[in-house]
């Protein structure tokens, strides 16, 4: 058994509370709620305050509703999350109302009741909240009260825990009518506190936002202690048939598996994998009812729209470690779970529902590793992760008190394919040019490398940055985590001339990301030395690392990228001096060479496979470039016969644009073969060196 939760604790501060409005309040109830995972997980639930308001029009009082608006998150939601709405139009719509046929309709009133004219639109949960005649309204959908909603038992155990002050509803999918129900319910329970809505969640209401928190967090932890009490000696899921590997053994087993499924499921969109073995992941995988419970689906509405109809349970042995046998009947697997959805599709459909989405699973069960998630982009991978995490909880808590039930099947699909669902996803931005794309980029922490990692984030790709400067390559990391979220950016200490480093580091990329599909070769140094004073140890250096560095790190990439099988694009960081010699640089100029050469012959090898390989040419980027900060800059400013200071003008100078070349001018170049704008493109050279004839490629 896992340890058991504590209880929550409040975290309303009086004193901060005292100098905020009503909606104020709101906003800090919201977020106290949504920072505890064991209260409502991300994006799940929903509060409220009504509050007088002044009319911009009339100057009078007016009662508005403030509830969170339509894909919003408690935990995070600022003020301009709520919508806001007039409560006497909201009452008025009941005037609207032609019955349960044609509840979905009355959405499209909401936008009438919209109070100071609010862009946030307003949630299809907006009459579960208007209709309850309390001011303050929590709707949660914690783990405890889910395990309950969910079980056979559910009404007589909601009884059975909080007697007359908590009711309970009949599963109803949410809307207008669900709206209706709770009302009439507080009408007729006018001294209930709350509710429990049967596969679906809890709703908790008071006139004072403090005593509606603290009864909230009540009710929850009279849920937790009749778990913790029923459960204490009762093995989870029927007790445990597999044994885990160790959690080095875990990653390896994930390692070989997420390119593998990347691969199968990224079809009309590239996918993100995000990978998870914790505890409570752990003991469901390893369970003797896993597969049975699995195929029972979630039950909250929320944990569905996020998880699917059920998990793709893998059929991986811990005790025998079959992987060779795993992957080679992988495709089949994946397949059979296609086949499956669609039939499920077929049966449920109605006349007018949307076209079939992506059949594939969005949660894969590894018994003995743990929990693989694939979505459109890495944040929505691991988010699916939490939700079948708080599935996992609720199918514990309900199987070992009652029977846990999953939503039936219809109910599930009507969810899935709502309407009002659909248009919610015919509403969200058109996705960025490489979203869903993984890149590994060398040389991360210098100029160039983490110029193209900001250009390539800024188009919605998730980047691996190596380096063997760990100091700096997490300072890199951390202003991108601070930038673009801490999902889609990961950190390697990586040197290229190490065989073994690179296939650890290809690894740690498949478990956090799924895989890879666009390599950027930039790790660099550079030397200047007369071809008299040149030691066997310096030319050896720049091979090491230019040409054989490259050769490495390309290998790896190639093979993930046959793996996954949906192509790649690596890009090479060379140099002007790859074409163009320069006095006094022979092994570096030499090294570049090799790397061009290396890329013509990796573009030949790669195209039967969509994989495409292309160089980017720079020259004399300065600023912000490492190989720029030692004695290469003071050899080459002794070559020139010029300081250091006067280096950068004369090669501005020196260039037919007269222009300086920045990291962020080789980024874009490095965009742009790595994008689908150069779909047709391998072999080439882009030079990004504000023209020098020596090296024109014809």
């Amino acid at each position: 058994m896992t340890s058991a939760p504590t209880r929550l604790a409040s975290l309303w501060d009086d004193a901060k509370a005292a100098k905020m409005s009503e909606s104020e309040k709101l906003l800090y109830r919201s977020n106290l709620l949504g920072s505890d995972k064991r209260v409502t997980n991300y994006g799940g639930g929903n509060t409220s305050a009504k509050v007088m308001e002044d009319d911009p029009l009339t100057g009078e009082k007016a009662e508005v509703l403030w509830v969170k608006g339509s894909g919003g998150d408690v935990g995070s939601i600022k003020m301009d999350g709520f919508s806001t709405l007039y409560m006497d139009k909201l009452r008025a719509l009941k005037g609207k109302y032609r019955g349960l046929e044609f509840e979905d309709e009355m959405v499209g009133y909401l936008p009438h009741c919209t109070f100071n004219l609010n862009p946030r639109a307003a949630s299809i949960d907006t009459p579960l909240h208007a209709y309850v005649p309390k001011n303050h309204v929590d709707h949660m959908h914690p783990d405890a009260i889910i395990a309950i909603a969910a079980s056979k038992d559910s009404k007589a155990m909601t009884a059975e825990i909080f007697g007359n002050d908590i009711g309970w509803l009949p599963w109803k999918k949410p809307g207008y009518e669900l709206g209706l129900w709770l009302e009439d319910f507080c009408l007729k329970n006018p001294d209930a506190k709350g509710v429990v809505l049967e596969s679906h969640g809890l709703f908790t209401w008071d006139d004072d936002a403090k005593t509606c928190y603290e009864i909230t967090l009540e009710i929850i932890n009279k849920a937790i202690g009749y778990f913790e009490e029923k459960t204490a000696n009762v093995p989870a899921f029927g007790g445990a048939v597999h044994q885990s590997l160790a959690a080095d053994a875990r990653r390896a087993v994930a390692a070989q598996l997420m390119p593998a499924i990347r691969g199968f499921v990224s079809g009309d969109q590239h996918m993100t994998g995000n990978f998870v073995d914790s505890e409570t992941v752990l003991e469901f995988v390893n369970a003797k009812d896993m597969r049975a419970l699995a195929a029972l689906g979630t039950s909250c509405p929320d944990h569905f729209l996020r998880t699917k109809i059920c998990p793709l349970v893998v059929d991986f042995d811990p005790a025998k470690n079959n992987i060779d046998a795993v992957l080679a009947g992988l495709e089949a697997q994946v397949a059979a779970y296609r086949e499956g959805y669609k039939a499920y599709y077929d049966r449920c459909k109605h006349d007018d529902s949307p076209a079939l989405r992506d059949p594939n699973a969005v949660v894969y069960i590894v018994p003995g590793v743990g929990m693989i998630t694939f979505a459109k982009d890495r944040a929505t991978a691991r988010i699916s992760g939490e939700f079948y995490v708080n599935a996992i909880n609720v199918m514990r808590g309900a199987s070992a008190v009652s029977e846990y039930c999953g939503l039936p099947e219809q109910e599930a699909f009507d969810i899935e394919y709502w309407l009002l669902e659909e248009a919610k996803l015919q509403r969200m931005p058109k996705p960025k040019s490489l979203a869903g794309r993984v890149a590994l980029i060398t040389g991360g922490a210098g100029g160039i490398g983490a110029a193209t990692a900001a250009r390539y984030l800024s188009e919605g790709a998730c980047v691996m940055l190596a380096d063997i400067n760990m100091d700096a390559l997490g300072e890199v990391r951390d202003g991108f985590a601070k930038q673009f979220g801490a999902d889609v950016v990961r950190a390697v200490e990586m040197n290229v001339t190490d065989e073994d480093a690179i296939i650890a580091a290809y690894a740690d990329m498949a478990v956090e990301f799924g895989g890879v599909d666009i390599l950027v070769s930039n790790a660099g140094i550079a030397s200047s030395a007369p071809i008299e004073e040149t030691t066997l140890a310096l030319w050896n250096k720049n091979m090491d690392i230019l040409s054989t560095g490259y050769f490495l790190v390309s290998r790896e990439a190639f093979k993930m990228m046959r793996t996954q099988d949906i192509g790649g694009s690596v890009v090479f960081i060379a140099s002007k001096n790859g074409l163009a010699a320069s006095p006094n640089a022979a092994a570096y100029c030499t090294a570049k060479a090799s790397e061009i050469h290396l890329a013509r012959c990796l573009a030949l090898e790669g195209a039967e496979a969509g994989i495409r390989v292309n160089v980017v040419n720079p020259d004399a980027v300065l600023r912000g470039s490492k190989i720029w900060e030692g004695d290469w800059l003071d050899q080459r400013a002794s070559t020139y016969g010029t300081d250091k200071e006067g280096l950068e003008e004369m090669y501005r100078a020196r260039s037919m644009l007269k222009r300086s070349v920045l990291p962020e001018d080789i980024a874009e170049a490095a965009y742009f073969f790595a994008s689908e704008k150069s779909s047709k493109s391998t072999g080439n050279i882009i030079n990004v060196d504000a023209g020098n004839v020596q090296a024109f490629t014809r």
